[in-house]
């Protein structure tokens, strides 16, 4: 979750309920290694594995988030534009605070921007109603988490089904569902079993056939292998790997270089800009 970082130094004046009130602002300093200006956006890394289409599934202009308290604003995204081709495997990385899980939560509509533009499958979100963008996530994302975010009371086979509820599909199809996808993830001898008795792997491998059991068109992965080991961590790439390969446009926030090579393309952020890609 997004924790607003103390600010201290320059000052600036913000206007509430009629009144200015002078409040602190950290100034951070870009880091030698990002370029100073944007560079023009290289071709992407590797090529279109999963699908020859020039389709935007993402497209966010001038994206704007501020965190206000009372004595602090903080600027978590700043005028922030890209695209997110259909079928890409884009990646997202830059220090802790920089705004990577603001990011990820506007994607997915768990939050939304001050100001801005953001287009998701050529549907322009600002104007969806909370039913409306409710409808949106369960048709067409799907959430990894680095906390796996199991429900504890809930058995393996369970939690996978547990989207399905939501769409108009018999049981049978749905039980039939959850097979293949344990199947598919190596889970399914562990279909009886409860979050608390699987591995860190096993649990994270359960939260991705949960996220893809539905057939979503994104994966929205937030530090996917942030708590597994290399062995595990390499594994979970594999499978985020082979789901965009079939199509599935994945867009990842991680800290780890090696996870974030193994994506389409790289976007850095810091201190809430876009000051790199790759």
């Amino acid at each position: 979750a997004f924790k607003p970082p103390e600010k201290q130094g320059e000052k600036r004046r913000l206007k509430r309920r009629g009144t200015a009130t002078e409040i602190n602002i950290k100034k951070q300093t870009i880091p030698p290694e990002y370029p100073q200006s944007l560079p023009i956006e290289g071709e992407i890394r590797g090529g279109l594995k999963g699908t020859k289409n020039n389709t935007n599934m993402i497209k966010i202009t001038d994206l704007c988030k501020t965190f206000r308290t009372e004595d602090v604003e903080t600027i978590a995204l700043d005028n922030v534009s890209f695209q997110v081709k259909e079928g890409e495997f884009v990646a997202i990385m830059g220090p802790s605070g920089c705004g990577k899980s603001t990011l990820l939560n506007i994607l997915g509509l768990l939050d939304e921007a001050d100001s801005g533009n953001y287009l998701m499958d050529g549907e322009e979100t600002q104007t969806l109603s909370e039913d409306e963008m409710t409808r949106v996530r369960k048709g067409k994302i799907g959430f990894v988490f680095q906390s796996f975010n199991l429900i504890d009371e809930l058995t393996v086979e369970e939690n996978i089904e547990l989207p399905l509820t939501y769409h108009p599909m018999s049981k049978e199809e749905r039980r039939q569902r959850v097979q293949d996808i344990m199947k598919r993830m190596g889970i399914g001898h562990r279909a009886k079993h409860f979050p608390h008795q699987l591995s860190g792997g096993q649990q994270q491998r359960v939260a991705i056939a949960r996220a893809v059991v539905f057939g979503p068109k994104m994966i929205l992965a937030d530090e996917p292998t942030g708590n597994l080991d290399s062995k595990n961590g390499l594994e979970v790439m594999s499978l985020l790997t082979e789901l965009n390969r079939e199509g599935t446009t994945v867009v990842m926030v991680t800290h780890s270089d090696r996870d974030a090579n193994m994506a389409h393309r790289i976007i850095h952020l810091f201190d809430g800009h876009i000051v790199k890609k790759e």
